[in-house]
């Protein structure tokens, strides 16, 4: 009669037993996937989420947007931004479809922030937005990207508010979309990850701290004067950034042309008709990019806003 012990079987550690002894980190790339330690290293992987009839609202300005959208020209335009950056050798990730989607679901950036080893899923502050987070995590987790931290308690937390200045240096804003519950969640995270995590206070009046600087490549920081924080500042030349700031113009084209994502050192993706900004992009060295946000912008956003990076190079 065989013997029915389970004793010494692979199972219970005995021989055939494998022990995993690849850490997380090591696993990036190969089981997961996904990643960021900066905002200029070279994009390889975004999300967007195409908006549908859900942005054609009555009362724009209580679905927090500043006119009222054309569906079909707002949607021709997203379209030529998941383009643009197919044709910068870009992947494109996409948002599932919900049954009830929220007008400002298309703003991806708001919605996560990656780390070099996953991603930090959102919390937004407002009642209009609560929930969107649910369907990018799916579509995160569909990709293989793992969630390394999902929003508790009373903390808020947009995605836009966290920005990379090396592979050890965060900045987080603090204001009206991210709290200190949320900071002091997220610095737990990032001191796990090796990271030091900054905090800065927005000034009243403003959305996201990537509202009020870009980084554009390794030593090179576009900032709005009299908007970015001041700490911010220092804290980006003590990295070794220039911070060049935004030339005297309408408050509107500034905002606009800030918004944009570096697809990879020196190489940026702005919307289009920006011209004055464009040309002082050009006397920085900085390779621009345009696609159309004429119409996607009435709700309060543009390329950055829409973006959510996944994956760049890494040091």
């Amino acid at each position: 009669m065989a013997d029915a012990s389970t004793f010494n079987s692979a199972a219970y550690g005995g021989s055939g037993w494998s022990q995993r002894t690849a850490g997380h980190d090591q696993e990036i790339g190969s089981l997961w996937r996904g990643g960021i330690d900066s905002e200029w290293r070279q994009l390889r992987t975004v999300l967007l989420c195409r908006p549908g009839a859900e942005i054609a609202v009555n009362d724009f300005n209580a679905a927090q947007q500043l006119e009222a959208l054309d569906l079909v020209r707002a949607q021709e335009e997203h379209d030529q931004l998941a383009a643009a950056y197919r044709n910068a050798g870009v992947e494109v990730l996409t948002t599932p479809a919900t049954e009830a989607p929220t007008p400002n679901r298309m703003f991806c950036a708001d919605l996560f922030v990656m780390t070099p080893q996953g991603a930090i899923l959102a919390r937004p502050a407002s009642t209009v937005r609560a929930g969107e987070e649910v369907a990018t995590a799916q579509a995160l987790a569909a990709a293989r990207v793992p969630i390394l931290r999902t929003l508790t308690g009373s903390a808020t937390f947009e995605g836009a508010d966290l920005l990379w200045l090396d592979a050890e240096t965060a900045i987080i804003g603090r204001g009206l979309r991210t709290n200190q519950a949320a900071i002091e969640q997220i610095a737990r995270l990032c001191a796990d990850l090796g990271v030091n995590l900054t905090a800065v206070d927005m000034p009243f009046g403003t959305m996201h701290l990537m509202g009020m600087m870009r980084i554009a490549d390794r030593n090179l920081a576009i900032a709005w004067p009299r908007r970015t924080p001041h700490a911010a500042v220092m804290l980006l030349r003590e990295k070794g950034y220039r911070v060049a700031f935004l030339p005297d113009e309408d408050a509107a084209q500034a905002n606009r042309a800030l918004n944009f994502v570096t697809l990879a050192p020196g190489k940026i993706l702005m919307p289009g008709g920006n011209d004055l900004t464009r040309e002082w992009y050009d006397g920085l060295g900085i390779e621009v990019i345009e696609t159309p946000m004429f119409e996607l912008r009435k709700a309060a956003g543009a390329v950055g806003c829409l973006t959510g990076i996944v994956e760049r190079d890494t040091a």
